[in-house]
């Protein structure tokens, strides 16, 4: 059930934030992503810290990833890591670069 909701949800060239809205490097990494302007449809945050199944979620995190921690951050079903990772990437200038290669920036 966990894998095949993450799944459902990383079809498609979106970006997905995975998230708990109470972990600092969950904002962080919202507010990096929320500085650029994305057509329609291709940004998703996803809160799973109301889920019954969040522990599950977490734990096909590091099957897929390698860590279960939150923020995952997918751009299409690639994993770039999270909070530190998404805003390290922006910093350096290849988040733009990653973004427009899967046509989501307006």
């Amino acid at each position: 059930m966990a894998q095949e909701f993450v799944e459902t949800k990383l079809k498609g060239d979106k970006v997905v934030l995975f998230l708990k809205p109470s972990c600092p490097y969950c904002v962080m990494a919202k507010e990096v992503l929320s500085q650029y302007k994305f057509k329609a449809g291709h940004l998703e945050f996803i809160d799973i810290s109301g889920r019954n199944d969040t522990s599950k979620i977490q734990d096909y995190f590091l099957e897929i990833t390698g860590a279960r921690t939150v923020p995952r951050v997918f751009i299409g079903e690639e994993c770039i890591g999270g909070g530190s990772d998404v805003a390290e990437l922006h910093k350096n200038g290849k988040l733009e670069g990653m973004l427009q290669c899967i046509d989501a920036l307006q």
